[in-house]
């Protein structure tokens, strides 16, 4: 990309905290989908107990489990209903109508754990946190059938330290549904044409120079990185030989094959807040 390193000082932050929620029965006929693939709703409740377990137990976050809404098929994916950055909380307006009643829980548990509460009242605006890529230094706002330039624009006023740049998105459903953060200063990208051609527009917009981790699987791009001190470098991803590229994180496989087939990603199914322990 551009000519600016990143240095120590501009890590993505470490995390105290994980907001989930349990997944509702209803997901495996009624949560909203690009494809026709049967969800196994046992194998689907596993995945994510396993996914939590990793989050409590093995990377040690307070984790504030919300209970399923059967009336909100995907208020699993809680990803999608809220955008965090330091202290403040942006509460969005996911572009499905169907899914905006699942930010009212995520306000209250947000609210709950001491953060700034914004909300996206603007009735023309949609942002799905999906297709938010923060990178430590600025976002990437996917624009998407989800997430529209007013929405893009709400952010932007409420992370105003941070530089916001939009990222056409399309044959996807979100950005992250092909990059994410696999470390400071660094992209795991899709090789599809639609990741290279949406990584390149990053590349275009950023005045950093981030390095890239190019996945030969789009959805394997999603992984969730945190950088905590006392575990070092932690990464929940899927199960790609290119991953052992990253020698000095800690790599833990986790399963996503049943949420995928309701196009569900490992970022869908955690907020990540950094807070102080027992607020």
């Amino acid at each position: 990309m551009a000519e600016v390193p990143l240095s120590k000082a501009q890590l993505l932050p470490g995390f105290t905290h994980a907001v989930v929620r349990a997944l509702p029965q209803s997901l495996a006929k009624e949560a909203l989908r690009t494809g026709s693939l049967e969800v196994d709703l046992l194998k689907a409740q596993e995945e994510h107990d396993k996914y939590v377990s990793v989050l409590k137990h093995r990377l040690g976050l307070e984790v504030v489990e919300l209970p399923a809404d059967e009336a909100l098929p995907d208020c699993v994916f809680v990803e999608d209903a809220a955008v965090v950055c330091g202290d403040t909380a942006l509460i969005t307006r996911p572009g499905a109508e169907s899914r905006r009643k699942e930010t009212e829980a995520m306000k209250a548990a947000l609210t709950e754990l001491g953060l700034s509460i914004v909300e996206m009242t603007d009735e023309s605006a949609t942002l799905d946190g999906g297709d938010v890529l923060f990178t430590g230094r600025e976002f990437f706002v996917g624009l998407s059938m989800r997430t529209n330039q007013r929405g893009a624009e709400i952010l932007a006023d409420a992370f105003k330290d941070y530089a916001v740049s939009t990222v056409p998105v399309q044959d996807r459903l979100h950005l992250k549904s092909f990059c994410s953060m696999a470390g400071p200063g660094l992209i795991a990208i899709g090789a599809s044409e639609a990741a290279q051609k949406a990584l390149k527009i990053m590349q275009q917009m950023s005045d950093h120079n981030y390095d890239k981790l190019t996945l030969p699987d789009d959805l394997a791009a999603n992984c969730v990185y945190m950088n905590l001190p006392s575990k070092g470098d932690s990464a929940l991803r899927l199960l790609l030989q290119v991953f052992e590229k990253l020698k000095d994180h800690m790599l833990i496989p986790v399963s996503n094959q049943e949420k995928v087939k309701v196009d569900g990603a490992l970022t869908c199914c955690s907020v990540l807040v950094n807070r102080k322990k027992n607020i």
